[in-house]
């Protein structure tokens, strides 16, 4: 059975201003959320980890394939009106944020779309860690739109010099799963390489 539904992209409208994204709030079916929500990885560590470092396991290592898969890029491709299939793919994954994490930015250009699907059961409207599109990098306050990190959300935007985005500080678990279609397989190996490195600093240092 499926866990993805190609129909919440299909109806999601897309959005040019101000820049290109896509906001579902229904890309997971709902009668597999009980099991998806049960096999998200244990992770201990704070930050986005690759499937790499990740035990995958039952309906959430069917999601990775899924995201991953040639169905949704198809989908998405059709969408912002480009061909996806030729880049590949880098997923990671975070439970723990820290507030350190947020600050405003735009991707780098080795990215070319960026797919977030949010698994939190619910979120307070003032709790920070809420994405925000962006006009600019340095004012939160002025935004087009703010995203609920809640589950089966899935925001996805093209990269680009003004894909601003970020979100207010917050602490604790927040579930997330991101898909970024990038240019070249050497830009996947050196960010895996990087993530590496920073999670072994991370053991050492505690931060």
């Amino acid at each position: 059975m499926e866990l993805v539904d190609p129909n919440a992209v299909r109806n999601a409208e897309r959005s040019s201003e101000p820049y290109d994204y896509l906001l579902t709030a229904n890309l997971l079916k709902r009668d597999m959320i009980d099991d998806l929500r049960r096999d998200f990885p244990a992770i201990d560590k704070p930050g986005y980890l690759t499937v790499d470092e990740v035990k995958l396991h039952g309906r959430f290592k069917q999601l990775i394939a899924e995201l991953e898969g040639p169905e949704l890029t198809e989908e998405l491709s059709k969408k912002f009106g480009m061909d996806l299939h030729q880049y590949p793919r880098l997923t990671t994954i975070m439970r723990r944020s820290q507030p350190k994490y947020g600050a405003i930015h735009t991707d780098g250009p080795s990215k070319v779309m960026t797919m977030l699907v949010y698994m939190n059961d619910e979120w307070e409207q003032d709790q920070g860690g809420r994405l925000r599109v962006l006009y600019d990098e340095k004012n939160y306050d002025r935004y087009k739109l703010e995203v609920p990190p809640t589950m089966g959300t899935m925001f996805a935007f093209l990269r680009s010099d003004r894909s601003w985005h970020g979100h207010l500080p917050f602490a604790g678990e927040r579930r997330v799963v991101q898909v970024a279609w990038v240019k070249s397989q050497a830009d996947i190996d050196r960010k895996k390489k990087h993530n590496k490195v920073a999670q072994f600093f991370k053991g050492i240092f505690g931060r």
